[in-house]
């Protein structure tokens, strides 16, 4: 299936899905203290470096998004973004209770979720930014992220 560049009302997806994520996770820091909407950012370039199309690249702006904003899929449908768009970011938004195992599962089964996921953690390994943090938080983290490849079947 070949993507459009646009979003339900002919708006540009990478543009619209920017600014949802921008304004959901307004106010939000990462672990090092900075905006947070810069890794949706980086991810999304990192989607694109990976082969990715426009869906991917909106799918990575919006991939924490359902998890971490209290946005709902419904919510993104309504504001323009594609029903697949909108599937794999639901499938990348763990829910709380879920086994690692399936969360991965739900993942793999997706091709533009999949491509999404390997550039988030793309993002979230880089040595550059995982360097900055405290030892036990960067070994406990590396481990979670090599469990999570293992379980995606991508190599680290």
């Amino acid at each position: 299936m070949e993507h459009r560049n646009t979003a339900a009302g002919g708006e540009d997806l990478v543009e619209l899905a920017r600014t949802i994520a921008t304004k959901a996770h307004q106010g939000q820091t990462d672990k090092l203290g900075a905006a947070y909407i810069g890794h949706p950012a980086r991810v999304a370039g990192h989607a694109r470096r990976l082969g990715g199309d426009d869906y991917a690249v909106a799918a990575a702006w919006l991939h924490d998004v359902v998890e971490d904003c209290g946005v709902t899929a419904g919510d993104l449908r309504a504001a323009g973004i594609p029903q697949e768009v909108c599937d794999a970011v639901v499938r990348l938004s763990k829910v709380p209770g879920q086994a690692l195992e399936e969360y991965c599962a739900a993942v793999k089964a997706d091709p533009l979720a999949l491509l999404v996921k390997r550039a988030d953690l793309a993002d979230n390994t880089d040595p550059e930014r995982t360097g900055l943090l405290p030892a036990d938080t960067r070994s406990r983290l590396a481990a979670k992220y090599a469990r999570t490849r293992a379980l995606l079947g991508i190599a680290g």
